[in-house]
């Protein structure tokens, strides 16, 4: 089966990146500088990511806001226009089918963006549940991601428009001629946004930002080590169908007037069993783990308490380049999840001694206004 190709793979190219298959598309993992040079430049100046692979949905529609609140812990209800919500898509387990970003761009029309590799189950999932809304996936539309601590003087400069917004905001708005919609959002802790343009718009405005001197191209090695210094969680990783928003650290992307005692308790899938996990302390908790000197962690290495007994295993490791050593993030026992708990990562039969910390291992700065 032949890899999809987003709207900027001969701009990839042209830029000289590295390009590996992820979720069906063929995509950047790193450009010549490489994944510890992409990783500084976001955290000082702005990174340029393409994440068209992503999946963009309309739902519309009379009783919208129902349709949504019968799949989603969240309170859709008063969500405000122009404003997004973090959200998990719950099986009737209480598991994890995705997590993905919800905006309402008008009274009964919402804009979500699901995980390129959940895009299909994700939709065939919503479709189940539509009673009489219509939902639209744009598939003629790229996504870019302007992450960094220079992001907002450049988008000023393409966008002022959107320069004043904050963090979980949006709008829409006119950059160069061609409709798009912007949010204050993304996945490196940084401030930043997401631009959602028509592919046929994308490799232009791609060129533009990229002409800034604050601008470079990211691709996925850097997106998933800055994510990870920053405690975001990964599907397929941190979260999957058999770990439920509590043992995740997520409780609080369940919704107030969704929880037990709330206006509108429960309704989507699994909240008994999300309820009874916020009631009575799941057996596991995601944690992160620094690893003491240089030798990396690995996804699915076991961890063990001081006493040689298995713990616990990592989900999501790497080198934290911001923070100068490896780190990971791990589900263990409750017991051993306290920060300044001394673990060991068992590495091909040989103990890395690690302590777990609170996450995130970097400061997120969003800017909230």
């Amino acid at each position: 089966m032949s890899l999809l190709r987003t709207p900027l793979d001969d701009l990839h190219r042209e830029l000289g990146a590295r390009m590996v298959p992820f979720a069906g598309y063929d995509m950047p993992v790193q450009y010549p500088g490489g994944i510890i040079q992409e990783h500084l430049h976001t955290r000082e100046a702005a990174g340029l990511f393409d994440v068209s692979h992503m999946g963009q949905v309309i739902i519309e529609g009379t009783g919208s806001v129902e349709m949504l609140e019968s799949v989603l812990p969240v309170d859709v209800l008063d969500l405000g226009i122009n404003r997004q919500c973090y959200a998990v898509l719950t099986n009737e387990n209480g598991g994890i089918l995705d997590d993905l970003i919800v905006t309402r761009w008008a009274q009964d029309t919402f804009f979500l963006v699901v995980n390129a590799a959940c895009k299909t189950p994700d939709i065939d999932h919503l479709k189940r549940h539509l009673s009489g809304q219509s939902l639209t996936l744009l598939s003629e539309q790229a996504l870019l991601a302007l992450q960094g601590p220079a992001a907002r003087e450049v988008i000023s400069a393409i966008c002022p428009e959107a320069a004043s917004l904050t963090f979980m905001h949006g709008c829409r708005a006119e950059i160069d001629g061609v409709e798009a919609y912007v949010t204050c959002s993304g996945y490196t802790g940084e401030d930043g946004f997401e631009i959602s343009v028509p592919a046929a718009s994308a490799d232009a405005l791609a060129r533009r930002l990229l002409s800034f001197e604050q601008v470079a191209p990211i691709g996925l090695g850097a997106r998933d080590s800055l994510r990870l210094e920053a405690g975001l969680c990964l599907y397929g990783h941190e979260l999957n169908v058999d770990t439920n928003p509590v043992e995740a650290g997520l409780t609080w992307s369940i919704s107030k007037a969704r929880r037990k005692d709330g206006q509108r308790a429960g309704g989507f899938p699994g909240a008994e069993k999300i309820f009874h996990s916020m009631e009575e302390a799941p057996a596991l908790r995601r944690v992160g783990l620094r690893g003491e000197g240089k030798r990396p962690m690995r996804e699915g290495q076991p961890v063990q308490d001081a006493q040689g007994r298995e713990v616990g295993q990592i989900c999501s490791a790497g080198y934290g380049a911001s923070v100068g050593g490896p780190v990971a993030m791990a589900y263990v026992e409750r017991a051993q999840a306290e920060p300044g708990t001394k673990l060991n990562a068992v590495v091909r039969d040989k103990l890395v001694p690690a302590e777990v910390v609170k996450l995130p291992f970097f400061p997120q700065r969003y800017f909230r206004g």
